[in-house]
């Protein structure tokens, strides 16, 4: 199976880091219009509606067991018109999408591996076929944090007509991006094909993000190529340095295979307003300081990871939000060549790109204290000639020749901090 495939990594906005499973229509376009009036210009076009939008009795911080989930006959689920109000005649998220697409954006939500519980237990009939949900049920295929649904049979020819149907309903309301979970830890391979042929079937483009990542293995790397558009390579990521570190040798694992055959996902930027009615830890601003936001940044740029912002738009502070408009290291994620981690050695790591024929260098200390460090240019495939600019202060960087006319660039990098280098225009 094949996919057409993005020419980069997606960015925008996901509902899970501030809102949890509550999110409302009004939080998701307050959001959107946020993204429309001060992102959408620098790359960032997609607004997405993470987990149970059909659960009428979601709460914050944590899942409900066998909630009465919204379905429609067919056993496929509807968004609760109690948070959704646009829904409630019927039309799901037809008017939502709608006015996202309005104001220039994508529109996206977030879905199970499965078919509800409560599609099973009344056995619905499935559209298109004379199988109901309880005999394309694979009833002891659950996910282990959520009850919502059950694995469905691939084995049963109503199986795929389930997941064509489920898919064509997102088509018909104007869905241009999936975030499918449940998918990979472990490793569902009849489903995710059968939710890519769905997308291939269903008439309208719809990009496939698959999570969670939990010790995914690179022997899966040719068949999520063919299978999804992005693929997590974690769990969720909070606002904790150790969560920053740990990705740090994820994506230098998984960068390489980058590219528009698919991309390696190092899930959400929990940055800015996080938390409001979320999942871990009460209403905040993220626990991160500033040189670590800058540092998750810098990572995530030149590692060409999506980017998906967590926090609350409309409150999160300006010198977050400044960090989503910098235009050459958002071209650095979207337009980026050659990436790859050069150096990991103790707490140094050092990243090489290159960017529009230009070479991009990343330095990291990911210790607990300031590090000065001397850095051959040659090593960083630089040169004492054309100026070099770190791309976050956009300040020179200057460099000097030492005792045996090396050139040498003297790096002082502070706690947890790093430097994102660029020599030429």
């Amino acid at each position: 199976m094949s996919r057409t495939g993005l020419a980069s990594p997606p960015m925008g906005w996901n509902s899970w880091d501030c809102y949890g499973t509550t999110v409302t229509e009004a939080e998701v376009l307050a959001n959107a219009h946020f993204m429309a009036d001060n992102l959408l210009r620098f790359g960032w076009d997609t607004v997405v509606v993470d987990i149970d939008w059909s659960d009428p009795t979601a709460k914050a911080h944590g899942y409900n067991l066998d909630p009465p989930l919204v379905m429609d006959g067919h056993g496929r689920l509807m968004p609760d018109p109690g948070r959704f109000p646009s829904a409630a005649d019927g039309s799901g998220f037809t008017s939502l999408a709608s006015h996202i697409h309005d104001l220039g954006l994508k529109f996206g939500i977030h879905t199970m591996r499965g078919i509800p519980r409560r599609a099973v237990a009344s056995d619905l009939p499935v559209l298109g076929t004379d199988a109901t949900a309880a005999q394309i049920a694979a009833i002891h295929d659950l996910c282990p944090w959520n009850s919502d649904m059950v694995g469905v049979d691939m084995s049963h020819p109503a199986g795929q007509a389930y997941y064509d149907s489920t898919l064509a309903l997102y088509a018909a309301w104007g869905v241009d991006y999936l975030k499918t979970d449940d998918m990979l830890a472990p490793y569902h391979s009849a489903e995710i094909e059968a939710l890519s042929l769905g997308v291939a079937r269903c008439g309208r483009p719809i990009t496939v993000s698959l999570s969670p990542g939990t010790a995914l293995s690179l022997a899966h790397v040719d068949h999520l190529r063919g299978s999804a558009d992005l693929w997590r390579i974690c769990d969720d990521v909070w606002d904790r340095w150790e969560d920053i570190r740990a990705n740090v040798d994820r994506l230098a694992r998984w960068a390489p295979y980058g590219g528009p055959e698919g991309w390696p996902d190092a899930d959400m930027l929990p940055l800015g307003h996080i938390s409001i009615r979320g999942e871990r830890g009460e209403d905040r601003i993220d626990h991160l300081t500033s040189t670590e936001r800058v540092t998750m940044m810098t990572l995530w740029a030149i590692g060409r990871s999506p980017l998906m912002i967590g926090g609350d738009l409309p409150t999160t502070p300006g010198d977050t939000i400044a960090l989503f408009q910098n235009p050459e290291v958002i071209a650095l994620n979207q337009r980026g060549a050659s990436t790859r981690q050069l150096v990991r050695e103790s707490d140094l790591v050092i990243w090489g790109a290159s960017l529009d024929g230009c070479p991009v260098t990343a330095i990291i200390n990911l210790g607990d204290d300031a590090m000065i460090q001397d850095l051959d240019l040659t090593d960083l495939s630089m040169s004492p000639g054309p100026e070099i600019r770190d791309l976050w202060s956009g300040q020179p960087v200057m460099s000097s020749l030492d005792q045996r006319g090396r050139p040498i660039l003297s790096c002082q990098i502070p706690t947890h901090g790093s430097l994102l280098l660029r020599q030429g225009r």
